[in-house]
């Protein structure tokens, strides 16, 4: 028995030497990280009436507003958006190269998966109400009252319409 668990033991201590031997250079490295971060960061607070709205973006239905919290969509790296839509405002099915993750503010959204807009497939979200989307999932959604999201992703981000006659951007002037 006294082999038997010291043989267990060695076999343990072997498994999680790499970690122990890892943890003191990612430890350095994320303090490290942090401390630049700290240095350049700059801390951000909106209040509602600090938020600047403007036209969404035109790859995205007329008529919705949109206000820039972080970052840059169109660059690599993390940004924050907010999206107020009008009741009946509809997105047709699209995806996107990145993760999406949607938080509602207020109203009613809904959100579905599949090659078309199908509202007896979609789910519906309420105030508080989190939603993650993976990459290049193709899904659709709408605004049953008007409607404010917050969208967490990373950039460059791009919406591809599953058919392209629902794109926004190709409707003729």
């Amino acid at each position: 028995m006294k082999k038997l668990l010291a043989a267990l033991f060695i076999c343990t201590a072997c498994a999680l030497l790499p970690f122990a031997i890892a943890n003191p250079t990612k430890k350095e490295s994320k303090e490290s990280t942090d401390t630049k971060m700290a240095a350049t960061a700059e801390h951000k607070v909106f209040a509602p009436a600090d938020i600047k709205w403007g036209d969404a973006p035109p790859s995205l239905p007329p008529g919705a507003k949109a206000a820039l919290l972080e970052g840059d969509p169109a660059k690599p790296g993390p940004f924050t958006i907010r999206l107020q839509m009008p009741a009946g405002y509809k997105i047709q099915a699209h995806t996107h190269p990145t993760v999406e993750r949607v938080t509602v503010i207020s109203g009613t959204f809904n959100m579905g998966t599949g090659d078309k807009l199908d509202e007896a497939a979609g789910h519906e979200m309420v105030a508080g109400s989190f939603a993650i989307m993976p990459a290049n999932t193709k899904h659709f959604a709408w605004a049953t009252a008007e409607t404010v999201i917050q969208v967490h992703s990373t950039g460059p981000f791009v919406i591809n319409y599953v058919n392209p006659a629902d794109d926004p951007r190709n409707a003729k002037k």
